[in-house]
């Protein structure tokens, strides 16, 4: 039991409180309820409805590539403001091939910008793709903006025959899917881009 000088000391703090409230409040302050808080009610979330994207887009997009832990990241271009001036294709991604024939773009040949782009007008029969059409490989849409040296002969020898390309290769990374899947067109999504030619109409040479 605490010593009678620690609980008359108390009693007088207590008395001293009380002589500082007003009289209609001294009788019922200790046993007032505290004032009920009001609950903010939240506005309901509208989820807009999702825009038509396709489904390779939504497939890419779905991937996150950078660390959320770095706040530079916010600094990164988006995309859709780079190429907001671009056409897209099917698949939601820019069309450079449409792009550069309105001329939206002009691939320079060199730093300088002076050189000249060496073009060439030349298409290439693929008939090794099993039951799926061939394939027409457009040498003229790949050298108004690349030179030779960029496929030739790394990966791709000048010898025809000489390349075996398989799809599950592309889709790793080599041969054409150096640039397609990552820069230009998603082929996974875009099977008819390459296999453009029915294998009935086209006689063995």
């Amino acid at each position: 039991m605490p010593p009678l000088s620690l609980l008359l000391a108390y009693c007088l703090l207590i008395n001293a409180a009380w002589a500082e409230l007003p009289a209609d409040r001294l009788q019922i302050a200790f046993l007032r309820a505290a004032p009920a808080q009001e609950v903010p009610v939240e506005p309901a979330v509208v989820t807009p409805p999702e825009p038509n994207v396709p489904a390779a887009r939504k497939a890419i997009d779905s991937v996150n590539f950078l660390d959320d832990n770095n706040p530079d990241r916010l600094r990164l271009q988006r995309i859709e403001e780079a190429t907001r001036d671009l056409p897209y294709d099917a698949n939601g991604f820019p069309d450079w091939m449409k792009a550069l024939n309105k001329g939206l773009i002009k691939p320079r040949s060199g730093l300088r910008g002076n050189e000249k782009m060496e073009v060439l007008d030349l298409d290439v029969i693929m008939r090794n793709t099993r039951e799926m059409p061939f394939v027409k490989f457009p040498h003229r849409s790949h050298t108004e903006w690349l030179a030779c040296s960029n496929c030739h002969p790394d990966p791709f020898l000048t010898k025809t025959g000489s390349t075996q390309i398989r799809m599950a290769d592309i889709f790793r990374g080599q041969f054409c899917g150096k640039c397609h899947d990552r820069v230009a067109f998603i082929t996974f999504f875009s099977c008819d881009r390459c296999h453009s030619q029915p294998q009935k109409t086209l006689a063995k040479p």
